[in-house]
Protein backbone atom coordinates (compact mmCIF):
# COMPACT_ATOMS: atom_id res chain seq x y z
CA UNK A 1 0.00 0.00 0.00
CA UNK A 2 2.92 2.28 1.15
CA UNK A 3 3.82 2.18 -2.75
CA UNK A 4 0.79 3.92 -3.99
CA UNK A 5 0.72 7.69 -3.29
CA UNK A 6 -1.91 9.71 -2.28
CA UNK A 7 -2.26 11.38 -5.78
CA UNK A 8 -3.74 14.59 -5.21
CA UNK A 9 -1.31 16.63 -2.41
CA UNK A 10 1.66 14.20 -4.49
CA UNK A 11 1.20 15.95 -7.72
CA UNK A 12 0.55 19.24 -6.05
CA UNK A 13 4.07 18.95 -4.24
CA UNK A 14 5.70 17.64 -7.56
CA UNK A 15 4.22 20.54 -9.78
CA UNK A 16 5.54 23.15 -7.06
CA UNK A 17 9.12 21.88 -7.16
CA UNK A 18 9.21 21.88 -11.15
CA UNK A 19 7.82 25.30 -11.02
CA UNK A 20 10.45 26.49 -8.19
CA UNK A 21 13.42 24.46 -10.90
CA UNK A 22 12.68 26.04 -13.56
CA UNK A 23 12.81 29.47 -12.11
CA UNK A 24 16.36 28.85 -10.50
CA UNK A 25 17.16 27.52 -13.94
CA UNK A 26 15.93 30.69 -15.48
CA UNK A 27 17.92 32.66 -13.40
CA UNK A 28 21.15 30.57 -13.98
CA UNK A 29 20.92 31.07 -17.51
CA UNK A 30 19.68 34.47 -17.78
CA UNK A 31 23.48 35.95 -17.40
CA UNK A 32 23.80 35.38 -21.42
CA UNK A 33 26.68 32.48 -20.53
CA UNK A 34 26.35 30.36 -23.56
CA UNK A 35 26.40 26.61 -23.12
CA UNK A 36 28.37 24.50 -25.03
CA UNK A 37 26.65 20.81 -25.30
CA UNK A 38 28.52 17.14 -26.22
CA UNK A 39 27.41 13.70 -26.50
CA UNK A 40 29.45 10.70 -25.42
CA UNK A 41 27.96 7.77 -27.56
CA UNK A 42 26.58 7.30 -30.67
CA UNK A 43 25.31 4.24 -30.92
CA UNK A 44 20.96 3.42 -31.71
CA UNK A 45 20.00 5.37 -28.41
CA UNK A 46 22.83 7.75 -28.21
CA UNK A 47 22.32 9.07 -31.54
CA UNK A 48 18.52 9.32 -31.17
CA UNK A 49 19.54 11.94 -28.43
CA UNK A 50 21.76 13.91 -30.45
CA UNK A 51 19.35 14.56 -33.16
CA UNK A 52 17.10 16.19 -30.45
CA UNK A 53 20.26 18.03 -28.44
CA UNK A 54 21.37 19.45 -32.40
CA UNK A 55 17.60 20.67 -33.34
CA UNK A 56 17.50 22.29 -29.87
CA UNK A 57 20.82 24.23 -29.66
CA UNK A 58 19.56 26.11 -32.59
CA UNK A 59 16.04 26.63 -31.21
CA UNK A 60 17.46 28.35 -27.66
CA UNK A 61 20.12 31.12 -27.49
CA UNK A 62 21.09 29.74 -25.28
CA UNK A 63 23.17 26.78 -26.72
CA UNK A 64 25.82 27.04 -28.69
CA UNK A 65 24.83 26.18 -32.40
CA UNK A 66 27.66 23.43 -32.59
CA UNK A 67 26.72 19.49 -30.73
CA UNK A 68 29.77 17.66 -30.84
CA UNK A 69 29.34 13.76 -30.73
CA UNK A 70 32.30 10.98 -30.06
CA UNK A 71 32.15 8.68 -31.98
CA UNK A 72 34.39 5.07 -32.39
CA UNK A 73 35.57 5.23 -35.09
CA UNK A 74 34.51 2.11 -37.82
CA UNK A 75 34.68 1.30 -40.75
CA UNK A 76 31.51 1.11 -43.47
CA UNK A 77 32.29 -0.09 -46.53
CA UNK A 78 35.64 1.48 -46.98
CA UNK A 79 34.35 4.86 -44.90
CA UNK A 80 34.80 6.11 -41.95
CA UNK A 81 31.79 5.99 -39.98
CA UNK A 82 32.66 9.97 -39.05
CA UNK A 83 33.04 11.10 -42.78
CA UNK A 84 30.06 9.74 -43.30
CA UNK A 85 27.89 11.44 -40.49
CA UNK A 86 29.72 14.69 -40.98
CA UNK A 87 29.32 14.59 -44.96
CA UNK A 88 25.68 12.85 -44.96
CA UNK A 89 24.23 13.96 -41.69
CA UNK A 90 22.67 10.80 -40.92
CA UNK A 91 24.43 7.82 -38.54
CA UNK A 92 24.10 4.88 -41.08
CA UNK A 93 25.19 2.43 -39.11
CA UNK A 94 22.78 2.96 -35.68
CA UNK A 95 20.51 4.93 -36.63
CA UNK A 96 19.76 4.69 -40.40
CA UNK A 97 17.52 7.12 -41.99
CA UNK A 98 17.17 9.35 -39.57
CA UNK A 99 18.62 12.69 -40.31
CA UNK A 100 20.85 14.91 -37.69
CA UNK A 101 20.41 18.77 -38.66
CA UNK A 102 23.93 20.06 -39.35
CA UNK A 103 24.94 21.57 -36.06
CA UNK A 104 26.24 18.14 -34.65
CA UNK A 105 29.54 17.36 -35.83
CA UNK A 106 30.98 13.58 -35.36
CA UNK A 107 34.45 12.94 -33.59
CA UNK A 108 36.98 10.29 -33.27
CA UNK A 109 38.93 11.70 -30.78
CA UNK A 110 37.37 12.15 -27.40
CA UNK A 111 39.32 15.21 -26.15
CA UNK A 112 38.25 16.99 -29.05
CA UNK A 113 34.52 15.93 -28.59
CA UNK A 114 34.45 17.33 -25.38
CA UNK A 115 36.83 20.20 -25.52
CA UNK A 116 35.22 23.20 -23.81
CA UNK A 117 32.20 21.76 -23.06
CA UNK A 118 29.85 22.61 -20.53
CA UNK A 119 26.95 20.33 -20.80
CA UNK A 120 28.41 16.94 -21.42
CA UNK A 121 25.76 13.95 -21.88
CA UNK A 122 26.47 10.21 -22.26
CA UNK A 123 25.02 7.59 -23.63
CA UNK A 124 27.74 4.22 -24.16
CA UNK A 125 27.66 1.05 -22.79
CA UNK A 126 29.22 1.73 -19.11
CA UNK A 127 32.29 -0.78 -19.50
CA UNK A 128 33.40 1.63 -21.86
CA UNK A 129 32.93 4.58 -19.72
CA UNK A 130 36.26 4.36 -17.22
CA UNK A 131 38.84 4.36 -19.67
CA UNK A 132 37.45 7.70 -21.27
CA UNK A 133 37.03 9.90 -17.96
CA UNK A 134 40.27 11.13 -17.67
CA UNK A 135 40.49 12.68 -21.00
CA UNK A 136 37.36 14.12 -20.34
CA UNK A 137 37.91 15.51 -17.15
CA UNK A 138 41.19 17.65 -18.97
CA UNK A 139 39.05 18.55 -21.84
CA UNK A 140 35.83 19.75 -21.06
CA UNK A 141 34.82 23.24 -19.33
CA UNK A 142 36.02 23.99 -15.62
CA UNK A 143 32.50 23.46 -14.19
CA UNK A 144 31.09 21.63 -16.30
CA UNK A 145 27.90 19.48 -15.57
CA UNK A 146 26.93 16.03 -16.81
CA UNK A 147 24.15 14.12 -17.45
CA UNK A 148 23.51 10.27 -17.55
CA UNK A 149 21.57 8.13 -20.23
CA UNK A 150 23.16 5.03 -19.44
CA UNK A 151 21.27 2.27 -18.89
CA UNK A 152 23.40 -0.07 -16.54
CA UNK A 153 24.64 -0.38 -13.22
CA UNK A 154 28.06 -1.57 -11.97
CA UNK A 155 29.40 -2.65 -8.73
CA UNK A 156 32.60 -3.27 -6.20
CA UNK A 157 33.57 -4.89 -3.38
CA UNK A 158 31.41 -2.78 -1.15
CA UNK A 159 28.42 -3.44 -3.64
CA UNK A 160 26.51 -1.14 -6.04
CA UNK A 161 27.90 1.71 -8.05
CA UNK A 162 25.82 3.78 -9.57
CA UNK A 163 27.02 5.17 -12.67
CA UNK A 164 26.16 8.66 -11.82
CA UNK A 165 28.24 8.26 -9.00
CA UNK A 166 30.99 7.14 -11.52
CA UNK A 167 30.81 10.45 -13.30
CA UNK A 168 30.41 12.85 -10.78
CA UNK A 169 34.00 11.23 -8.68
CA UNK A 170 35.57 10.76 -11.66
CA UNK A 171 35.03 14.13 -13.38
CA UNK A 172 34.05 16.17 -10.18
CA UNK A 173 30.67 17.05 -11.73
CA UNK A 174 27.56 17.15 -10.57
CA UNK A 175 25.38 14.38 -12.51
CA UNK A 176 21.91 14.28 -13.56
CA UNK A 177 20.74 11.09 -15.21
CA UNK A 178 17.80 10.81 -18.42
CA UNK A 179 15.71 7.48 -18.61
CA UNK A 180 12.37 6.68 -19.98
CA UNK A 181 9.93 4.65 -22.14
CA UNK A 182 12.38 5.71 -25.16
CA UNK A 183 13.06 3.39 -28.33
CA UNK A 184 15.49 5.03 -30.10
CA UNK A 185 13.94 3.99 -33.92
CA UNK A 186 10.30 5.24 -32.99
CA UNK A 187 11.97 9.11 -31.63
CA UNK A 188 13.44 8.55 -34.75
CA UNK A 189 10.56 8.70 -36.60
CA UNK A 190 9.43 11.79 -34.15
CA UNK A 191 6.67 9.57 -32.69
CA UNK A 192 5.33 11.33 -29.40
CA UNK A 193 6.95 10.12 -26.18
CA UNK A 194 8.18 10.95 -22.78
CA UNK A 195 11.29 11.18 -20.66
CA UNK A 196 12.05 11.68 -17.62
CA UNK A 197 15.20 13.53 -15.65
CA UNK A 198 16.47 13.44 -12.26
CA UNK A 199 18.33 15.54 -11.43
CA UNK A 200 20.01 17.16 -7.51
CA UNK A 201 20.67 20.24 -8.71
CA UNK A 202 17.34 22.75 -10.15
CA UNK A 203 19.48 24.36 -12.09
CA UNK A 204 21.34 22.27 -14.07
CA UNK A 205 18.15 20.02 -14.31
CA UNK A 206 16.35 22.63 -15.84
CA UNK A 207 19.18 23.04 -18.24
CA UNK A 208 19.36 19.94 -19.59
CA UNK A 209 15.52 19.53 -19.37
CA UNK A 210 15.48 22.92 -21.85
CA UNK A 211 18.80 20.62 -24.11
CA UNK A 212 16.09 17.23 -24.50
CA UNK A 213 12.73 19.08 -24.08
CA UNK A 214 10.60 18.89 -27.92
CA UNK A 215 7.51 18.57 -28.92
CA UNK A 216 7.25 15.06 -29.63
CA UNK A 217 9.49 14.32 -26.98
CA UNK A 218 8.48 15.39 -23.58
CA UNK A 219 10.73 15.84 -20.63
CA UNK A 220 9.32 15.33 -16.91
CA UNK A 221 11.78 16.04 -13.80
CA UNK A 222 11.84 14.77 -10.31
CA UNK A 223 14.59 15.40 -7.84
CA UNK A 224 15.55 11.80 -7.59
CA UNK A 225 18.95 10.57 -9.16
CA UNK A 226 18.86 6.96 -7.76
CA UNK A 227 15.43 6.34 -8.18
CA UNK A 228 15.35 7.08 -12.00
CA UNK A 229 18.63 5.77 -12.48
CA UNK A 230 17.97 1.99 -10.75
CA UNK A 231 14.59 1.88 -12.86
CA UNK A 232 16.30 2.17 -16.40
CA UNK A 233 18.75 -0.34 -15.24
CA UNK A 234 16.62 -2.65 -13.49
CA UNK A 235 14.03 -3.06 -16.15
CA UNK A 236 15.83 -5.13 -18.38
CA UNK A 237 16.25 -7.67 -16.50
CA UNK A 238 12.58 -7.64 -16.61
CA UNK A 239 12.19 -7.43 -20.26
CA UNK A 240 14.92 -10.47 -20.38
CA UNK A 241 11.85 -12.44 -18.42
CA UNK A 242 9.37 -11.16 -20.98
CA UNK A 243 11.16 -12.27 -23.93
CA UNK A 244 11.97 -15.86 -22.18
CA UNK A 245 8.16 -15.62 -22.05
CA UNK A 246 7.42 -14.78 -25.41
CA UNK A 247 10.61 -17.13 -26.89
CA UNK A 248 8.62 -19.96 -24.73
CA UNK A 249 5.06 -18.67 -26.78
CA UNK A 250 3.33 -17.72 -23.54
CA UNK A 251 0.65 -15.00 -23.93
CA UNK A 252 -0.23 -11.95 -22.95
CA UNK A 253 -1.48 -12.99 -19.25
CA UNK A 254 2.02 -14.62 -18.29
CA UNK A 255 3.63 -11.31 -19.48
CA UNK A 256 1.40 -9.08 -17.96
CA UNK A 257 2.52 -11.94 -14.79
CA UNK A 258 6.33 -11.04 -15.29
CA UNK A 259 5.93 -7.73 -15.18
CA UNK A 260 3.93 -7.35 -12.05
CA UNK A 261 6.28 -9.48 -10.25
CA UNK A 262 9.29 -7.64 -12.35
CA UNK A 263 8.59 -4.15 -11.21
CA UNK A 264 7.81 -5.26 -7.22
CA UNK A 265 10.81 -7.16 -7.47
CA UNK A 266 12.83 -3.34 -8.73
CA UNK A 267 11.13 -1.57 -6.29
CA UNK A 268 12.03 -3.72 -3.73
CA UNK A 269 15.08 -3.33 -4.95
CA UNK A 270 15.54 0.47 -4.82
CA UNK A 271 14.06 0.07 -1.28
CA UNK A 272 16.65 -2.40 0.14
CA UNK A 273 19.60 -0.39 -1.06
CA UNK A 274 18.97 3.03 -0.91
CA UNK A 275 17.16 5.74 0.91
CA UNK A 276 15.24 8.27 -0.08
CA UNK A 277 13.76 7.11 -3.43
CA UNK A 278 10.67 8.86 -4.30
CA UNK A 279 7.63 6.35 -4.42
CA UNK A 280 6.37 8.64 -7.76
CA UNK A 281 9.42 8.14 -9.76
CA UNK A 282 8.43 4.25 -10.68
CA UNK A 283 4.81 6.09 -11.93
CA UNK A 284 7.41 8.61 -14.19
CA UNK A 285 8.37 7.41 -17.57
CA UNK A 286 11.62 6.10 -16.48
CA UNK A 287 9.50 4.09 -14.22
CA UNK A 288 6.40 1.79 -15.64
CA UNK A 289 6.39 3.31 -18.66
CA UNK A 290 9.67 2.14 -19.42
CA UNK A 291 9.26 -0.93 -18.03
CA UNK A 292 6.00 -1.53 -20.31
CA UNK A 293 7.34 -0.70 -23.47
CA UNK A 294 10.95 -2.47 -22.93
CA UNK A 295 9.29 -5.86 -22.16
CA UNK A 296 6.37 -5.45 -25.53
CA UNK A 297 9.35 -4.15 -27.60
CA UNK A 298 13.60 -3.29 -27.57
CA UNK A 299 16.40 -5.31 -27.94
CA UNK A 300 16.70 -7.14 -24.83
CA UNK A 301 13.17 -8.53 -24.80
CA UNK A 302 14.39 -9.71 -28.82
CA UNK A 303 17.50 -11.39 -27.89
CA UNK A 304 15.95 -13.31 -25.48
CA UNK A 305 12.69 -14.41 -27.16
CA UNK A 306 15.28 -15.73 -29.84
CA UNK A 307 17.80 -17.38 -27.07
CA UNK A 308 14.41 -18.94 -25.90
CA UNK A 309 13.32 -20.47 -29.35
CA UNK A 310 16.51 -21.79 -29.73
CA UNK A 311 16.57 -23.52 -26.45
CA UNK A 312 19.44 -21.78 -25.15
CA UNK A 313 21.18 -23.64 -27.88
CA UNK A 314 22.98 -20.63 -28.88
CA UNK A 315 24.72 -18.73 -26.49
CA UNK A 316 23.59 -15.09 -25.62
CA UNK A 317 26.66 -13.38 -27.44
CA UNK A 318 26.25 -15.10 -30.74
CA UNK A 319 22.47 -13.93 -30.31
CA UNK A 320 23.41 -10.66 -29.85
CA UNK A 321 26.20 -10.21 -32.62
CA UNK A 322 23.50 -11.56 -34.95
CA UNK A 323 20.43 -9.41 -33.78
CA UNK A 324 21.91 -5.92 -32.57
CA UNK A 325 24.35 -5.22 -35.49
CA UNK A 326 27.32 -4.19 -33.42
CA UNK A 327 25.08 -2.83 -30.12
CA UNK A 328 24.80 -4.14 -26.85
CA UNK A 329 22.86 -6.81 -24.96
CA UNK A 330 22.74 -5.07 -21.44
CA UNK A 331 19.95 -6.95 -19.94
CA UNK A 332 21.48 -10.31 -18.92
CA UNK A 333 24.82 -7.84 -18.01
CA UNK A 334 22.71 -6.25 -15.76
CA UNK A 335 21.52 -9.38 -14.26
CA UNK A 336 24.92 -10.88 -13.99
CA UNK A 337 25.59 -7.36 -11.40
CA UNK A 338 22.83 -7.85 -9.83
CA UNK A 339 23.12 -11.19 -9.00
CA UNK A 340 26.78 -10.56 -7.62
CA UNK A 341 25.62 -8.16 -5.52
CA UNK A 342 22.64 -10.10 -4.07
CA UNK A 343 24.93 -13.38 -3.47
CA UNK A 344 27.19 -10.54 -1.51
CA UNK A 345 24.50 -9.66 0.81
CA UNK A 346 22.86 -13.21 1.02
CA UNK A 347 19.66 -11.77 -0.38
CA UNK A 348 18.97 -14.42 -3.36
CA UNK A 349 15.92 -15.90 -2.04
CA UNK A 350 14.28 -12.36 -1.72
CA UNK A 351 14.34 -11.70 -5.48
CA UNK A 352 13.93 -15.20 -6.88
CA UNK A 353 12.67 -13.49 -10.17
CA UNK A 354 15.91 -11.81 -10.91
CA UNK A 355 17.65 -14.75 -9.75
CA UNK A 356 15.68 -16.65 -12.21
CA UNK A 357 16.61 -14.43 -14.89
CA UNK A 358 19.86 -14.90 -13.65
CA UNK A 359 20.32 -18.60 -14.02
CA UNK A 360 18.46 -18.85 -16.91
CA UNK A 361 20.93 -16.60 -18.88
CA UNK A 362 24.39 -17.56 -17.18
CA UNK A 363 23.65 -21.43 -15.31
CA UNK A 364 21.72 -24.66 -16.25
CA UNK A 365 18.44 -23.02 -15.20
CA UNK A 366 15.54 -24.57 -17.49
CA UNK A 367 13.13 -21.85 -19.02
CA UNK A 368 10.61 -23.18 -17.87
CA UNK A 369 11.99 -21.43 -14.62
CA UNK A 370 10.32 -18.18 -15.52
CA UNK A 371 7.10 -18.98 -14.70
CA UNK A 372 8.07 -22.35 -12.47
CA UNK A 373 9.76 -20.36 -9.83
CA UNK A 374 7.76 -19.43 -6.79
CA UNK A 375 7.30 -15.59 -6.53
Amino acid sequence: AAFYPTIFPSIVAMLAARSAMRRAGLRAYSSGATEKIAMVGSGNFGSALTRILGANALRHPVFDNEVKMYVHEEMIDGKKLTEIINENNENVKYLKGAKFTPNVVASPDIADAVSGATMVCFCLPHQFLKPLMPKIKESVAPGAKVLSAIKGIDFDDKGIVLISDLLRQGLNADCSVLMGANVANEMASDAFCETTIGYKDAANGELFRLAFDAPSFKVGTVQDTVGVELCGALKNIVAIGAGFSDGLGYGGNTKAAIIRIGLKEMVKFCKTFYSGIEDDTFLESCGVADLITTCFGGRNRKCAEAYAKHGKTKSLEEIEAELLGGQKLQGTLTAKEVNHILKMKGLEHEFPFFTAVYKISYEDAPLSAITETPY
